[in-house]
């Protein structure tokens, strides 16, 4: 290995040099194999170092990366492929290999010699994957400019150096994944990237490898404060550990900080504008995701006018950077994000005079689990599916250990049982999009145009469970 580590895994060393060869070597052999510049190409993969190089060999041709969720079903990854149309596939998922010709990643890479110039910033660089307020999920087009820009905006807000450390176990094919092992690679940090999450093979090697920015998301917070022996680990190295992707739970947090010393830094963004907020790194708060940062304009406007608000007025938080999306696919989806140029995140706050954002409330009424997006209509349409449904409504409810936990209300129309349906979406979509709980109901409230009040049925069913709750 020639040069300083640039990322690990599990007993594995990279060099930057060496992650450079295996790129330039697996650019030769997609072109080969016919991969050009401007098509898009499939990544369905493990956490592995192979992922990495995957993805730097096809920017090196000019294509773009279609990331699909390793933990997706068949119907899932074939409505991305319909959306998305790539003309080839690359990774290490049988899923994707039976639907597609799928170049394996367990085939051996062989090192090459850079052969291949940088891609055009206009060209599209990755496709993620975000849920809007209905239908199937839409794929979120990154261009090389706008991810470039989304990489300084994250490497500044986090200070990152070549003196910092970092791991990784969440799924690189999330936008945040994505982001933080090109940043890290970008400002020459040290990057373990794990296989799987395991919280006690994270603690290990915050201590093992003296990690000094530990990311986490709300179930990896929870799991750290109530972690029994969290005390008997030396977290000393860190910097301070960034939580993303859903609001802060000040108490999970402030707990955290008591029992190791580590302090917090909340952060905000989406898949469409991968950074938006951040807090400083020196008085970090946790009652807000922080102040824009710089290259990011933000501002507030009324939900029923659509005309900016004062400070600390409620109102749909808008957004615009150079770091923003390209657009959707479907493209005709794209239109309704934007209002007057401004990326419109669906997200209910405010922002005080101070620069202060925060957030209080969704318009969108995506569900965010374990900070991965659940649009409610892909969950109810495998619902319908089922012959005893005769109406339903997915929603979500807040949940201390996942953001937020998928509900179902179910109108039936002949006999069916929770499990039995909990079940059914569990065959059909990712694990993560299965109801933890299932209402029976005798109507679902709609308005007169068919729309479902989904508020009236969160309302409803908080209100019975905390009703529930007292009676015990």
């Amino acid at each position: 290995m020639s040069g300083p580590t640039a990322l690990v895994f599990e007993d594995r060393q990279y060099s930057l040099a060496e992650l450079e060869a295996l790129a330039d070597g697996l650019a030769a052999t997609l072109a080969r194999r016919g991969v050009r510049e401007g098509e898009r190409v499939a990544l369905m993969s493990s956490n592995r170092p192979e992922f990495v190089i995957a993805v730097q060999a096809l920017w090196r041709l000019g294509a773009a990366v279609v990331l699909l969720g390793p933990a997706w079903k068949r119907g899932e990854v074939e409505h991305a492929l319909d959306i998305t149309k790539p003309a080839h596939a690359v990774g290490d998922h049988p899923v994707l290999a039976d639907l597609m010709p799928m170049l394996h990643l367990d085939e051996p890479i062989e090192a090459g010699t850079p052969s291949f110039g940088k891609p055009a910033p206009a060209l599209d660089a990755v496709l993620v994957f975000s849920s809007g307020t209905t239908g199937m999920p839409k794929a979120v087009r990154h261009t090389h400019a706008s991810l470039a820009a989304a990489v300084r905006h994250w490497r500044d807000a986090l200070g990152l150096t070549s003196r910092d450390r970092i791991q990784i176990a969440t799924p690189p094919s999330h936008i945040l994944g994505l982001l933080n092992i090109v940043t890290a690679l970008e400002a020459g940090a040290w990057l373990r990237l794990h296989r799987r999450f395991d919280l006690d093979r994270l603690l290990h090697h915050i201590e093992l490898d003296r990690i000094t920015v530990e990311m986490a998301v709300a179930p990896i917070a929870l799991a750290l404060a109530s972690h029994p022996k969290l005390e008997s680990y030396d977290l000393s190295s860190l910097r301070y550990i960034m939580w993303g992707a859903t609001p802060v739970t000040p108490s999970v947090a402030e707990t955290v900080t008591r029992r190791t010393g580590a302090g917090w830094v909340p952060a905000y963004g989406a898949s469409e504008l991968p950074v938006i907020a951040c807090n400083p790194l020196d008085g970090a708060r946790l009652d807000t995701p922080g102040r824009p940062v710089p290259g990011v304009s933000v501002r507030v406007v009324s939900l029923e006018t659509g005309r900016p608000v004062g400070p600390d007025e409620p109102g749909e938080i808008e957004a615009r950077s150079d770091s923003l999306m390209a657009g959707y696919l479907p493209a005709e989806a794209t239109a309704d994000a934007f209002h007057d140029g401004w990326y419109r995140t669906g997200d209910v706050g405010s922002l005080d005079a101070d620069g202060w954002l925060r957030l209080t409330d969704r318009s969108k009424e995506m569900i965010k689990v374990r900070a991965f997006q659940v649009a409610p209509a892909e969950v109810e349409a495998v619902l319908h599916g089922h012959p005893a449904v005769a109406d339903c409504a997915v929603f979500g409810i807040p949940d201390p250990a996942a953001g937020e936990a998928v509900v179902a209300a179910v109108r039936a129309s002949g006999p069916v049982g929770a499990a039995e349906l909990v079940e059914l979406v569990g065959d059909r979509l990712a694990s993560y999009k299965r109801p933890s709980h299932v209402e029976f109901v005798a109507e679902i409230p709609r308005l007169p145009s068919g729309k479902v009040l989904r508020r009236v049925l969160k309302q409803r069913f908080l209100k019975e469970r905390d009703g529930r709750t007292a009676d015990r």
